[in-house]
């Protein structure tokens, strides 16, 4: 079992799915974790289930696309837990699975903004308080579809590949200053991801032919191993769980 007694994390996303499950990896191995979603009851059900099992942990609501909203929560993470050493950036959507001629301007617009804009506040705003405990690690949740094309999920596949991009860039950035900065592939995972698809709910979201369905708390053991690593190991890196290549 990771131990990561006395570190604080905050993860995005943290109210179902993958961001749950991490979150709740976390407050196992010891982490302080400081839980945000845009829906209060997931992420309070999450935090709360981290303090039922012995953790410590707390919920803040925020907008990741709301620059100020995510940084009232990263001060409030600092005034409770006294720092910040992780932060998981794993919320996102799919909102259109459309060829690009008949695709919605505005579907585009919301999928990068979530995706890729709310990333970067994240990150932006997480940098001073990383630096302030001597480093930390960021720890973006990709897709393969970042790294190749998928048709009809441009918009998905887009904002993906621009976070690669930033996760790279970070890394460049952040070196002196002891804060990595990785991207974790999780691969197919029966998340609520596809809700926007009706009809076709069950489908994974631009799957290949043999590639594993895992559920959300298989991808925890990578998430700790990242979370674990020390300010000046691994950075820039796709850590890929999907079991194929890219």
């Amino acid at each position: 079992m990771t131990d990561l007694t006395g570190r604080v994390a905050l993860v995005t996303g943290a109210g179902s799915g993958i961001g749950k499950a991490i979150a709740l990896g976390l407050g196992q191995a010891g982490t302080t974790v400081c839980c945000v979603s845009r829906t209060t009851a997931e992420i309070e059900s999450t935090a709360h289930d981290i303090q039922r099992a012995g953790g410590s942990a707390f919920a803040v609501t925020a907008d990741a696309r709301d620059p100020e909203a995510i940084n009232r929560a990263l001060r409030i993470t600092a005034e409770t837990a006294g720092g910040l050493d992780i932060l998981f950036v794993n919320h996102g959507v799919s909102l259109e699975y459309t060829p690009v001629e008949q695709s919605s301007v505005d579907a585009w617009r919301d999928t990068l903004d979530i995706n890729f804009f709310g990333a970067y506040h994240c990150a932006r705003l997480a940098i001073p308080h990383l630096r302030r405990r001597g480093g930390g690690n960021i720890i973006m949740i990709g897709s393969g579809l970042g790294h190749r094309a998928g048709a009809g999920v441009g918009a998905y596949a887009c904002s993906k590949a621009a976070l690669w991009m930033l996760v790279r860039v970070l890394a460049d950035e952040l070196r002196e200053d002891r804060i990595s900065v990785n991207e974790l592939l999780p691969g197919l995972v029966r998340t609520n991801l596809d809700r926007h698809r009706p009809g076709r709910e069950n489908e994974p979201l631009a799957g290949r032919p043999g590639a594993p369905m895992r559920e959300p708390d298989e991808v925890v053991p990578l998430a700790l191993f990242l979370a674990s690593q020390p300010p000046t190991g691994p950075s820039g890196q796709t850590f890929n769980l999907r079991g194929q290549p890219l």
